[in-house]
């Protein structure tokens, strides 16, 4: 059976009003590049193009940088200053997604309105100072919007304060460009620690040093001590891209390398 997706009509809004105004309809859809939403047979009423209302620039500032919600995964990939910034974590999380081709038309807003588990861009913007910008609800925590349930709102830009740091990312995969079997982004927020592990399956999971197992800093101990910490906090569950007993396994090796990663930046 063929898969394909259908719509009734297409719109271009002209306004972010306008474009919330028509997504509230039951059956209308907003589109961006279409990755994901066109990989199922659905028919839907109109199709909700954002690309008219400016949200495809990265806006970078001496404070923080904003995101719009239909920059492409390779724009973010390859922009200069989220290289500097992420100490080079913004291409490690997305080097491996699909591919470049897939890059270029994927779009932040697509990634993280759905808030997937497996989501290597959700993992790694937790572990930052993230916000979201969404047209009724306003600026949330990234970590917060993460938990959210799905509603009919907007999302407009992410917005990611520049606060000093460090930042890490690891992932494990079958193979390269499929989807990980657990990620996880380390990263240190002035004399915060903060670690996210994701692909759980389910939605990725913030974990602080609230025990202050790095207060130290990040040792061989250090890192192996937090890593057994992260493997009794964090559940797992299975499915096909690895079981629960594997990436039960996973969850202190791979915490435990991106951590040791992260040290290596500080």
């Amino acid at each position: 059976m063929s898969v394909i997706i259908t719509f009734q009509k297409y719109v271009r809004p002209q306004s972010l009003e306008e474009a919330w105004e028509l997504n509230q309809k039951k059956r209308h859809r907003i589109v961006a590049g279409m990755m994901w939403l066109k990989m199922g047979k659905h028919s839907f009423g109109t199709a909700i193009d954002l690309c008219d209302l400016g949200l495809g620039e990265i806006e970078e500032t001496e404070n923080e940088f904003r995101i719009g919600a239909m920059v492409t995964l390779r724009q973010m990939e390859k922009h200069p200053g989220l290289a500097a910034y992420s100490c080079g974590a913004v291409e490690a999380a997305f080097k491996d997604i699909v591919g470049v081709q897939f890059r270029n038309g994927a779009t932040l807003g697509g990634s993280l309105w759905r808030r997937m588990g497996f989501s290597d861009i959700v993992a790694l913007f937790m572990a930052m100072d993230s916000y979201v910008e969404l047209f009724e609800g306003g600026v949330v925590p990234l970590e917060e919007f993460v938990n959210m349930k799905y509603d009919k709102d907007l999302l407009v830009r992410l917005i990611v304060k520049k606060q000093p740091g460090a930042f890490a990312y690891q992932a494990v995969r079958k193979q390269r460009t499929d989807l990980p079997s657990l990620n996880c982004a380390a990263a240190k927020l002035g004399n915060e620690y903060r670690v996210v592990v994701g692909s759980r399956p389910a939605r990725a999971m913030m974990l602080r040093d609230e025990q202050g197992i790095l207060a130290n800093g990040i040792t061989e101990e250090s890192a192996a001590s937090f890593a057994e910490y992260a493997a009794s906090t964090v559940p797992v569950s299975g499915n096909m891209w690895g079981s629960a007993e594997y990436r039960k396994a996973l969850v202190p090796v791979l915490t435990r390398r991106t951590l040791m990663a992260l040290g290596e930046v500080l």
